[in-house]
């Protein structure tokens, strides 16, 4: 099955609203200078993308895990990461609670998921994971709704 063709460009997207556009990437961009560990914030954009279905953020965003030193083993295994018992509590916490914000099936941000991430995050840290799956569930939904194309390389 082949990828339907992009809508608007990312570069034509911006192009139509730049202001907007730009003021959404920096506050995407300000969110790794909260405090929180880049590792965890790369793992839960990763994992809010696998849920929203856009191809074009969950692999930029392999991309910087990877630049950072995420291990292998745990993006290999993030889409299945409630069985597969690599990730540490404060993941779990943080992965718990993207799952609860992001636009799926179910109760959301329950008493006892936010007991979860309290356990793990103080009150700051906790704002500060909010704005981040906020944020990508926004760039999210520009991308897979354009349909920003992804690099696919060429099989020999």
């Amino acid at each position: 099955m082949s990828a339907s063709p992009a809508r608007l460009t990312q570069a034509a997207f911006s192009a139509a609203v730049p202001k907007a556009y730009a003021a959404l990437r920096a506050l995407n961009a300000e969110l790794g200078e909260l405090g929180l560990d880049p590792a965890i914030i790369e793992l839960v954009r990763i994992r809010a993308s696998q849920i929203n279905g856009c191809a074009y953020c969950v692999q930029h965003h392999l991309k910087d895990a990877r630049r950072i030193g995420v291990p292998e083993h745990k993006l290999e295994l993030l889409v299945a990461w409630q069985e597969a018992g690599v990730f540490s509590p404060r993941e779990e916490a943080a992965l718990t609670w993207a799952e609860a914000l992001t636009d799926r099936p179910g109760p959301g941000a329950t008493d006892e998921t936010y007991r979860v991430v309290s356990a793990a995050f103080d009150a700051s840290e906790i704002a500060a994971l909010t704005m981040v799956i906020g944020t990508i569930g926004q760039l999210n939904r520009i991308a897979a709704s354009m349909r920003f194309a992804v690099a696919v390389p060429k099989e020999a």
